[in-house]
């Protein structure tokens, strides 16, 4: 088989992969609406007031949430960057964690901290200050920072560390202040990297179902992607919720379009923290300032594990741990997980080669272009959908023709492992085009095509960055609550669903006992699936 022959399967299996994951993205919305005895009246919609109200909630916390978030991630981003100590890679492990954690065990972990009996409102009640109420627009914008300030630090980090050591280096030898270096070598790697960080927070922000609907607080704070759960879940009303889903998909798509014409990526890439060499002029003030920026900002990424911790060994752990119910969730869950992970996984690695497939050559033509850069945008496509309304899609579709709770698992398989695709592409991606860069031409003059060419370049180079994508992929997917909200039962139950259970008949203390089983759970199996497919780690 020769290099272009390879390359056409490459692309052609890329481009069926991709149309698959949209085919069930997209097919669930339309089956939303086949199925809606009449079709949704969206002026109507916008004329509700109740409607109008929850738009502009809806606009108004995913932009507080993201402005906090990026605003909060520099100052931390360029500290971590700067500062020399040999705990910098176990903070950016500790900022990766938020994005795994179970996003219902994040949200009463804010409540543990800034609830009106938590640590902060006993602090504030010693200084004769009121208590926080969480409940509401403040509680979502804590528990939104808490998720994606991290994120957006991490991006933030993986750009500065792209900075050529010549920068650092002539910077150091000209002696710039803190703010020179920051003006003239740190905020230009930075600026490109903040419209894609933007972005995506903004739609993560938008879509957020789990926070809004434990820390919403009522009507007065609801958004669409509850407002769509609640018109089928409890109205049964397919239109409403049609007309609801289609204001979403539309604000996140003028994001993700926008974004597009900037020529910005929507994620960037993921990095684990290079050994970047800076060259900064020795300044106390700098140092202190810079130890007190990331203390505070690892403390407040850190308190909820804490919480969560603190307050779960309070509960019964040992009869929870033998409770045949939670061993039965906690299976139930492992199981979807790795599914979920593994087919993630397969379509997103089939995707990125062919994204390099049609990268290489000397000239490639407009229509691989074309091409190229729709594939790169079906990864981000994912984004505009949220998981509710791909399961809700599904859910009446599955209806007509079989018994929705056995078809169950699999929808909600199929919809993790679509959407950890962007996670997974972004955190991949990297590493596959630094390697095709750097060898790919030699494999071509070698005619290394087909397996030999995956065995010898491709794996070798996406190895690590594979298991830490599948670990991620599995914490989401073991952690998720929005497609099992609408297909949990009796006899399909996950731990974040049981949980949820069990806070709706009031045991708290058993909510804390398997909050904290699920956080541990999840982080387990993200540091045992990573370290076993990365294999040892080469010293730095």
């Amino acid at each position: 088989m020769n290099t272009r022959t390879d390359r056409r399967i490459r692309v052609a299996v890329g481009i069926a992969a991709a149309l698959l994951a949209l085919g069930f993205l997209l097919g669930g919305f339309l089956v939303l609406l086949a199925v809606s005895p009449q079709a949704p009246d969206l002026a109507a919609l916008l004329s509700d007031a109740y409607i109008r109200a929850i738009l502009g909630f809806t606009l108004l916390q995913a932009g507080l949430s993201t402005l906090l978030s990026v605003l909060l991630a520099i100052p931390f981003a360029v500290a971590l960057h700067r500062a020399r100590f040999p705990g910098k890679r176990l903070i950016l492990r500790l900022f990766l964690l938020p994005q795994a954690l179970p996003v219902l065990v994040g949200a009463l972990a804010v409540i543990t901290i800034w609830g009106q009996s938590g640590v902060i409102s006993q602090g504030l009640t010693a200084l004769g200050l009121p208590r926080l109420d969480v409940y509401g627009l403040s509680g979502i914008l804590i528990a939104h920072v808490f998720f994606n300030m991290p994120l957006a630090a991490r991006l933030f980090v993986a750009a500065l560390d792209r900075v050529p050591t010549e920068s650092w280096k002539l910077a150091g030898q000209l002696a710039l202040p803190p703010l020179g270096v920051f003006r003239l070598v740190e905020w230009p790697a930075l600026r490109p990297a903040l419209p894609g960080a933007a972005a995506l927070i903004f739609m993560l922000c938008v879509t957020s179902f789990t926070i809004v609907l434990v820390l919403g607080g009522g009507p007065a704070a609801t958004t669409l992607e509850v407002a769509v759960y609640q018109a089928l879940r409890y109205d049964f009303d397919p239109s409403r919720a049609i007309g609801l889903s289609l204001i979403q998909i539309v604000l996140t798509a003028l994001v993700l379009i926008a974004t597009l014409i900037l020529g910005r990526d929507t994620a960037g890439g993921f990095g684990l923290g290079a050994k970047a060499r800076r060259f900064d002029a020795a300044s106390r003030v700098r140092d202190l300032s810079d130890a007190l920026v990331v203390t505070l900002g690892t403390l407040f990424v850190a308190s909820p594990f804490a919480a969560v911790l603190v307050s779960g060994l309070a509960a019964d752990l040992p009869r929870l741990v033998t409770e045949a119910a939670v061993l039965d969730a906690a299976l139930t869950s492992l199981a979807v997980a790795l599914a979920a992970a593994s087919l993630s996984l397969l379509v997103s690695t089939l995707v990125l080669l062919a994204i390099e497939a049609l990268a290489q050559g000397r000239r490639p033509g407009r229509l691989r272009r074309v091409t190229r850069r729709s594939l790169e945008t079906a990864t981000s496509l994912v984004l505009v959908v949220s998981p509710v309304i791909v399961g809700a899609g599904w859910f009446l579709a599955l209806r007509q023709v079989t018994d929705v709770l056995a078809a169950g698992p699999y929808v909600v398989v199929a919809t993790n492992a679509v959407m950890a695709m962007p996670f997974i592409v972004r955190i991949v991606a990297p590493a596959l085009r630094q390697a095709n860069a750097e060898t790919g031409r030699l494999a071509e003059s070698l005619g290394l095509t087909g397996l030999a060419r995956l065995a010898f370049l491709d794996l070798p180079a996406m190895r690590r960055p594979l298991a830490l994508a599948f670990a991620f992929a599995a914490a989401l997917s073991f952690g998720d609550l929005g497609a099992i909200a609408l297909y949990g039962s009796n006899d399909f139950v996950t731990l974040p669903y049981l949980l949820l259970q069990r806070m709706g008949s009031y045991r708290t203390a058993d909510a804390a006992g398997l909050a904290l089983l699920l956080g541990l759970v999840a982080i387990a199996l993200m540091a045992v699936v990573e370290g076993g497919l990365a294999g040892r780690r080469r010293p730095t």
